[in-house]
């Protein structure tokens, strides 16, 4: 007995099914894969946290600075990963996963780092900044911080995902091995430590358009040194980033929430 072929309308009807389910299956995949790369990325910034605390336990306590200045400003200053190195051995533990980013061996290479730590760590013996009254562009303090001087650690911000340039970049505006907690908008309460980072799921540095920022491109590296919710980024800060705190402990945050003043201290100095 001859099989019959198959007709011209069951064949689209087939395609037209295939289609549908592609449609539907698609986004769920994508969701899927954005979430498996947060996951790691949070595995990843939960062992530099453990790094921090050993830091601190080696230092009497001290944070390792985000970087550390001299009197003489000619001097190279050091960045933070140089002195976690020893701590966490694997140099892709410094990387964001799904990044294009590096690991920043030195502050020759800073704009490659997708992991940034918080500038408020920072140390700058020439420094003018007065803790608790800050301005916007603040890099260091003329004292290193100690850990136990925090008032509600387990809300300190200290590490969060931030833009980078690719490997072997040397110009671009890119300085992803920090993010500024003084760059970003004060609490309309007036409350200090309730400032922001500039925080977006947009990349700041080379995106335009955002709701809080729309001419972020158009200002100097030093005015940027944002964080970047980069999974699942919508364009509309739905975006979400792994966050690691004072107390070490790691939440996935998203933009919005990160924008909310009081959500995290940014400014704890």
């Amino acid at each position: 007995m001859a099989r019959r072929a198959f007709t011209l309308i069951e064949l689209l009807v087939v395609i037209a099914i295939i289609a549908i389910l592609a449609a539907i299956l698609f986004p769920v995949f994508a969701k899927a894969k954005e979430a498996a790369k947060v996951t790691s990325c949070l595995t990843q910034m939960k062992q530099l946290g453990i790094a921090v605390e050993t830091y601190n336990s080696d230092h009497d306590d001290t944070l390792p600075p985000s970087t550390m200045r001299s009197v003489n400003t000619s001097d190279i200053p050091t960045i933070w990963t140089e002195r976690l190195q020893p701590y966490v051995k694997n140099k892709n533990i410094f990387v964001a996963t799904g990044s294009d980013a590096g690991y920043a061996t030195d502050w020759n290479t800073r704009r490659v780092q997708s992991i940034g730590y918080s500038d408020a760590t920072g140390f700058d013996p020439n420094s003018t900044a007065q803790p608790g009254n800050a301005p916007a562009g603040t890099e260091g303090f003329t004292t290193c911080w100690v850990s136990t001087q925090f008032d509600e650690n387990a809300k300190v911000g200290l590490f969060a995902v931030t833009p980078n340039g690719p490997a072997g970049d040397v110009t671009s505006k890119h300085r992803g091995y920090v993010f500024n907690p003084y760059n970003g908008k004060n609490d309309p309460g007036g409350n200090y430590n309730y400032g922001l980072p500039m925080v977006s799921d947009r990349n700041l540095v080379l995106d335009a358009n955002d709701r809080n920022y729309p001419n972020s491109p158009n200002l100097t590296p030093a005015q940027l040194k944002p964080i970047w919710a980069r999974y699942g980024a919508d364009g509309s800060n739905g975006g979400r980033c792994p966050v690691i705190f004072g107390d070490t402990h790691a939440r996935v945050m998203s933009a919005a929430r990160m924008n909310g003043y009081g959500n995290v201290i940014w400014r704890f100095r």
